[in-house]
């Protein structure tokens, strides 16, 4: 029997479900600062992680804040293509990475590379799935068809806003798990987390079985702990790019907040 992208996605949150904690997903850019020093980050973060989000660089990316933003323009001016990333991933699983990779980038990148191309060599290079902020569910037929037929899973984002027949869409479409909006806007840090956040979880969890994670705005190892209270994953991006900017040493300091955050998240 094939083990799926799908599969290892749905088997992480379990694993973290049976150790009574939220998965944690932080949320890299390849080719940031560098195309060595992003895969040596990863790679040293992958143990304290269930889920690896890695971000694919494009030049107008509308769901990011400012440190993604400056993240992705450096990856590019560095060179980072969308082929480049695939390679990187490879390598990760090279290096013997066997973490879940989901990868982020946006559609007009995967447009450019071909659809069909983009899944089957995603595939073959070891990711997992694909979270693709700009492709809403009612355009995402094709894709999502070629994405489960190469074993993976194209993650759908539901915000506070979404009314209930986005909700209803997402829910019977879902596969690994559905990502929640914490906030109405961009990533980015941010000083605390939606007072309304659980209602926002429990009115999709209403209509769903599959996993719910959470992003943008987590910035802290407290605002993870309270998120991991009423979601299944936690997802943080700006603030951990944030630390690796602050860290002479950046792998160390990736090690060290990813670290911060799991130990929070088991507490």
């Amino acid at each position: 029997m094939t083990i799926t992208g799908t599969d290892r996605i749905t088997a992480a949150f379990q694993q973290a479900q049976s150790k009574q904690t939220a998965a944690l997903m932080p949320y890299f850019t390849l080719g940031y600062p560098d195309a060595t020093t992003s895969l040596d980050i990863v790679e040293a973060i992958a143990s304290y992680s269930d889920l690896l989000e890695l971000g694919v660089p494009f030049s107008d990316p509308l769901a990011d804040g400012p440190t993604v933003q400056h993240s992705t323009q450096v990856s590019l001016e560095n060179g980072t293509t969308t082929a480049k990333c695939l390679e990187m991933v490879r390598q990760l699983r090279q290096r013997g990475v066997q973490t879940p990779i989901m990868l982020m980038g946006y559609v007009n990148p995967i447009l450019a590379y071909g659809e069909a191309n983009y899944a089957r060599d995603a595939a073959d290079a070891g990711a997992d799935g694909f979270i693709v902020p700009d492709l809403p569910p009612e355009e995402a037929e094709d894709f999502d068809a070629l994405s489960a037929e190469a074993g993976l899973s194209l993650i759908h984002l539901l915000a506070p806003t979404s009314n209930q027949s986005r909700i209803d869409r997402v829910a019977a479409r879902a596969r690994g798990f559905i990502y929640l909006v914490s906030v109405t806007g961009v990533t980015g840090a941010r000083s605390q987390v939606r007072t309304d956040l659980a209602g926002f979880v429990n009115r999709v969890r209403a209509e769903t079985a599959v996993p719910l994670a959470v992003g943008f705005g987590i910035s802290t190892p407290a605002q993870a702990a309270e998120v991991g209270q009423v979601a299944d994953g936690v997802i943080v991006g700006s603030a951990f790019i944030n630390a690796v900017n602050a860290g002479e040493d950046k792998v160390e300091a990736a090690v060290q907040f990813v670290k911060s955050l799991q130990e929070a998240l088991l507490k």
